[in-house]
């Protein structure tokens, strides 16, 4: 999510910034940017060169010059053969000529053989058995007729899927409840359990009937994570005083995931999903800073902080009010207790959130557990390196808040080909995902880049004057401070992560900056600008956002030097040749990258988007991409801030079209596809977001009424809007993109 159609609305996505006096790298002071083809006219790019110093081989499959279908594609198909589908601010789901859609599950479908279907007026109950609210990332798990483990199936799977927060206004998630909620402290209980049960995630079974997807509603794989669901905590920090809660003074067990944005999928099966932005649960009272420091708890007024969570800050729903029981008080974290290691109180329980989250979506028995040596930061996806026999692992993913930074996790054990059929599956991730190194990448001006080490023994983390770290359990669970202390680069908002299966690249979109500035912009994020929305809202800052990109040293995962590029800036096409950098065309142009996956069967780059700056224009989309390597574009300098920066080759007709706008309000994010490539899933999430909380008693002010208005579930034209996953298919029964 990113700016919101109504001012009056927080974006839970968009609420925290790097206050750390770390430096952006090679920042330039510059004559204040005063462009914008709409503003003020037309201003054209600088200088363009050759891009030097990184300049890569082509690689077999990915020839960016190519249409070329990658084995497995039939010779007579043509990848991005549909025809662009338009700008839209229709309250439908547009999607290319030749396609179909259906609704697969939507907020609040049951889950459990017996619970009822959805009333959809704000009365059903038991969400523990229903399907969670803002539907998010999410992959596809192949299931044999057997019901065991069956990666090539495509006609039988499980889904795991994240459920990332609920539309509210005004503490309340309000299409929850028939009068709207409590918009006051405190909350009711009933409230706040229901909030609750709709955070975490669903594993769920489909299957294809007639050759059409449905979800199995009693399947015995069906299960969810919500905020009562006892989850372990694995890696560095397990066991540490950090992490000793009233609920485990043995700091190795939490409960439930929250505010989960993307995924991935482990080369052993598994489900690992990103805690993105939990840090606004949680409140502390104001007097909290001064009882931890008289208690010997300085430090942890840093990290409080640092993570945003400064004493008197308001949560975002009220949990804490909803009664004297614990599943109450835990989100207050003030010291309260007289225990000297936090066995008492909840003073650490915001320790126990931030992190990558692996489940076995083929085994409800085994809890959750929570990879500690991948970091604690406002997660988004987690994306694994193309796996080689006796190489290790890479994870990359993103810290999305303005001004955070871009991580990677190397695995201290080397890919094994045979852990990828095992039957204990966390045990695998164990192995991989709790013995590690982690680094935060620095990008530098001349294209080059370096991963820096996370760890106690770097004397700029040992030594670093800001935070005093005890060690490496500390540095993991204080992420953010570790990377401040080694001078990582400032990015504009990191969300997810890809990584290119044709030749390993990783790919990163930067959704966003309000806060970049002319005297911030760098070569990793060169632009500052002002975009007129509406008729009079101005915004400035990196305001569409931009796709980078990396190629480790020698293709090598451990490696701890990369070259990078800008694959794609976003704009609108008709914007100026200082903003529209990547020379979109009204095909092409988007805004606000965030959603960001390969798909297997066909190597198409699928960006989808996260608005708030061309809504006025039109829904949040989904573009296809088939692009090309680092180093296949040029140098161009931007006017302006007069940063030279490095640009991938400009995107045709053929390399990147328009495929999917959802409906008002809402965001397109998380994806999946069967093996086969003839079935595509896709979320449309929090649709008619920007409806007021004082219009539910009147659906005629509702900004969507989807998917109700296209029969789906209770409520018809007047129905009040659900978040959904829809399953897209070619009529002719071809590969989706072709």
């Amino acid at each position: 999510m990113n700016d919101r159609t109504k001012p009056t609305k927080i974006d839970p996505d968009d609420i925290g910034h790097n206050e750390s006096a770390n430096p952006s790298f090679d920042s330039i002071l510059a004559a204040r940017l005063s462009r914008r083809s709409f503003m003020l006219g037309s201003v054209g790019t600088g200088a363009m060169a050759v891009f030097g110093g990184v300049s890569l081989a082509t690689l077999a499959g990915c020839d960016s010059d190519s249409n070329t279908p990658p084995a497995g594609l039939a010779s007579n198909e043509t990848l991005l053969g549909f025809t662009a589908v338009s700008k839209s601010l229709a309250d439908a789901v547009v999607i290319p000529d030749g396609y179909s859609y259906s609704v697969l599950c939507a907020l609040g479908d049951p889950l459990r053989a017996g619970t009822g279907p959805y009333g959809n007026v704000g009365l059903d109950d038991d969400y523990e058995n229903r399907f969670g609210d803002h539907h998010d990332g999410m992959e596809y798990f192949g299931l044999s007729a057997a019901g065991t483990p069956d990666p090539a199936s495509s006609e039988r799977a499980l889904i795991g899927m994240n459920h990332e927060a609920t539309t509210d206004e005004k503490l309340s998630s309000f299409f929850l409840f028939a009068n709207g909620g409590t918009s006051s402290l405190p909350r009711p209980a009933a409230e706040v359990d229901k909030e609750m049960a709709i955070h975490g995630i669903s594993v769920f079974e489909i299957k294809k009937n007639a050759g059409t997807f449905a979800y199995v509603q009693d399947s015995a794989f069906n299960f969810r994570i919500h905020q009562n669901t006892p989850v372990e905590i694995h890696g560095p920090a397990a066991g540490d005083d950090l992490m000793v809660t009233k609920y485990s003074n043995a700091g190795t067990m939490t409960r439930g995931t929250l505010n989960n944005c993307g995924t991935g999928k482990t080369p052993w099966g598994t489900l690992v999903s990103g805690e993105e932005n939990w840090a606004g649960y949680f409140t502390r009272q104001v007097g909290d800073d001064a009882a931890r420091t008289a208690a010997g708890y300085a430090k942890s007024v840093t990290s409080l902080n640092r993570y945003g969570r400064a004493e008197g800050k308001a949560s975002r729903h009220g949990w804490e009010t909803g009664g004297a029981e614990d599943k109450y008080r835990r989100w207050e974290i003030s010291l309260a207790g007289a225990s000297a290691d936090g066995s008492d109180d909840y003073r650490n329980e915001l320790n126990t959130f931030g992190y990558i989250v692996e489940i076995d979506p083929y085994d409800k028995s085994q809890a959750a557990r929570k990879r500690t040596a991948l970091g604690r930061f406002a997660h988004e996806a987690a994306a694994f390196s193309i796996p080689v026999e006796g190489k290790p692992l890479a994870v990359y993913q993103g810290d999305d808040s303005r001004g955070e930074y871009v991580y990677k996790f190397v695995s201290a054990k080397a890919w094994v080909a045979g852990d990828a059929s095992r039957a204990d599956r966390l045990a695998v991730g164990n192995e991989y995902l709790d013995a590690g190194t982690l680094y935060v990448a620095k990008f530098n001006a001349d294209g080059s880049g370096e991963w820096i080490e996370l760890s106690i023994d770097n004397p700029a983390i040992k030594n670093y004057a800001g935070y005093p770290f005890a060690d490496q359990a500390d540095v993991c669970v204080n992420s953010r401070l570790a990377a401040d202390a080694v001078g990582a680069t400032k990015m504009d908002r990191p969300e997810w992560s890809a990584v290119n299966p044709a030749n390993g690249e990783v790919y990163i979109a930067l959704t966003n900056n309000s806060n970049r500035t002319v005297a911030t912009a760098d070569a990793a994020n060169p632009r500052y600008y002002s975009d007129v929305y509406g008729t009079s809202t101005v915004k400035t800052g990196n305001v569409n956002g931009h796709i980078i990109r990396l190629r480790e040293g020698a293709g090598e995962a451990a490696s701890t030097s990369f070259s990078w590029d800008v694959y794609l800036f976003g704009a609108e096409s008709g914007a100026g040749s200082a903003i529209n950098l990547s020379g979109l065309t009204t095909d092409q142009d988007f805004s606000s990258p965030d959603g960001l996956v390969f798909t297997p069967s066909t190597g198409i780059c699928w960006i989808q988007t996260d608005d708030g700056a061309y809504t006025d224009v039109t829904n949040c989309m989904m573009v296809a991409a088939l692009p090309g390597q680092v180093g296949d574009g040029d140098t161009v300098t931007v006017s302006g801030t007069g940063v030279t920066t490095y640009r991938g080759k400009l995107p045709t007709a053929d390399t990147l079209k328009r495929f999917l706008v959802g409906v008002p309000g809402c965001e397109i994010t998380g994806l999946c596809e069967s093996p086969d490539g003839r079935a595509l899933f896709v979320n449309i999430q929090h649709p008619g977001e920007a409806t007021a909380q004082a219009d539910i008693a009147d659906p005629t002010k509702y900004q969507s009424h989807w998917p109700g208005n296209i029969g789906y579930g209770a409520g018809g034209n007047l129905a009040r809007p659900r978040s959904a996953t829809i399953v897209i298919t070619k009529n002719d029964g071809g590969r989706i993109g072709s």
